[in-house]
């Protein structure tokens, strides 16, 4: 049996497929050249990009905030955070996660393109290589190799830390009214 496994279903969104076998399931999206996935049980939706309000004095990847569904969400520029030029397409989408299960705070992440949904064994999984400091390689939770790629799996909790805890408390400043913002 293989380490992943994916099967066409004509009832998934267009790039997407369904997942069979045994794994855990994981969402992968596209950042240039590169593939990068999380858990599907993290992901709460997918929007279109939009307009996302600015955050003073935040990080240069803290796009802002939107507002969803009432929630005000703090928005991330993955290609600004892993140091990529800043790029917006059509088929430019912001993956709203929540990173832990038992946190109520949720946040966009915005990403090239959504790719596909992978089912992976966690034996398949392999660790971050070391980085000798350069590279803060607690974001990355592994790597897998899929259909001759390979796929870094990011560590939520890590990759979004105080950032988009910074944005949180700036939103909450610009609308007080809003106090049942996520996180």
């Amino acid at each position: 049996m293989s380490l992943s496994e994916r099967a066409p279903a004509p009832d998934t969104a267009p790039g997407l497929t369904a997942v069979t076998g045994e794994g855990d399931q994981y969402l992968t999206f596209v950042l240039g050249k590169e593939e990068y996935g999380v858990p599907i049980l993290a992901v709460q939706s997918i929007q279109g990009y939009r307009e996302v309000t600015p955050i003073p004095n935040t990080p240069a990847h803290v796009l802002g905030v939107i507002n969803l569904r009432g929630a005000v969400v703090p928005v991330l520029d993955l290609r600004r955070q892993f140091e990529l030029p800043a790029q917006f397409g059509p088929t430019t989408v912001i993956i709203i996660v929540r990173p832990d299960e038992a946190c109520e705070r949720v946040v966009g992440l915005v990403v090239d393109a959504v790719s596909d949904v992978y089912r992976l064994r966690r034996e398949g999984i392999q660790p971050p290589p070391e980085f000798g400091g350069q590279i803060d390689a607690a974001c990355l939770q592994g790597l897998v190799p899929v259909d001759g790629k390979m796929i870094v799996l990011l560590e939520l909790n890590a990759l979004i830390g105080q950032q988009a805890s910074a944005a949180s408390v700036a939103a909450s400043l610009l609308h007080p009214q809003d106090s049942h913002l996520p996180g």
